[in-house]
């Protein structure tokens, strides 16, 4: 499997659409990732039909155990970036 960059993925963007600049992708780009940073920041869910969901979920505080040494620490409550993917994408990865 080969991983895919943002750079990577800007530079796919403008080379199946020679009529847009290479800069003006970037900012296209950024700009959609910006605003769904800021959605989830702000505790909005972020849907993208056919592709999948983002949103966030709290973690409650909890008892920990370091790995290294075993011992019991605490963990604050959190909240963490969760993704769902869709129908089209979930489909498309079995094959189907």
């Amino acid at each position: 499997m080969i991983p895919m960059i943002k750079s990577e993925l800007v530079q796919k963007i403008a080379d199946e659409n020679p009529h847009l600049y290479q800069r003006d992708v970037e900012r296209i780009v950024g700009t959609i990732f910006d605003e769904i940073i800021e959605a989830m920041a702000n505790g909005h869910r972020v849907e993208l039909r056919g592709f999948g969901a983002f949103s966030v979920k709290k973690r409650d505080a909890r008892v920990g155990r370091n790995p290294r040494t075993g011992e019991s620490v605490q963990v604050e409550e959190k909240y963490v970036p969760f993704f769902k993917t869709g129908k089209l994408l979930r489909d498309r990865l079995n094959g189907k």
